[in-house]
């Protein structure tokens, strides 16, 4: 697996598989300092039917988000280069069209309850503590994905918004 690559089936829906979340056509960025971790999470996205565009650290994780505008972004908080905190208030200074608005999950071993509201009051809408069962992440990105749907419609449909 190489950084950037694209993994699944096309499609754009998040229907469910066995009990689990199908996340067809859904595309999502995982971010993942650890490439034996990053591969994992890469791979079982890609069962699930997500496109899943993997990045290493916080710096080409945004690069990428910026020119791929995935529905969904997926992030550790402990990087290589700088933190998933980070990542997540830079992706939020960008405007809607260069993925300021994607909805995030801190995926992470930093458990405690103080790095769960640090999580959500930097811009993550969901914590998501490692080790995570892999259907239960592939349940969050399709209601990450859902979130992302709809802020799309409403702003495509909302007549004052310049």
């Amino acid at each position: 697996m190489n950084r950037g690559d694209r993994i699944g089936n096309a499609g754009a829906t998040a229907n469910s598989w066995n009990g689990t979340s199908r996340l067809d056509g859904v595309r999502v960025l995982v971010v993942e300092g650890e490439p034996r971790v990053l591969e994992l999470v890469v791979d079982a996205l890609g069962q699930f039917g997500a496109h899943v565009t993997a990045a290493g650290s916080a710096v080409e994780a945004l690069n990428i988000l910026k020119q791929k505008n995935p529905d969904a972004l997926v992030s550790s908080l402990s990087l290589p280069d700088k933190s998933g905190y980070w990542l997540i208030r830079e992706v939020r200074n960008l405007p809607p069209d260069q993925g300021g608005d994607v909805p995030a999950a801190a995926f992470t071993g930093w458990t405690d309850v103080e790095n769960q509201r640090n999580a959500l009051r930097a811009g993550f809408q969901v914590h998501l503590s490692k080790p995570a069962d892999l259907g239960k992440l592939a349940e969050v990105v399709a209601l990450l994905s859902q979130k992302q749907s709809e802020a799309a419609q409403h702003r495509a449909t909302n007549p004052w918004r310049r």
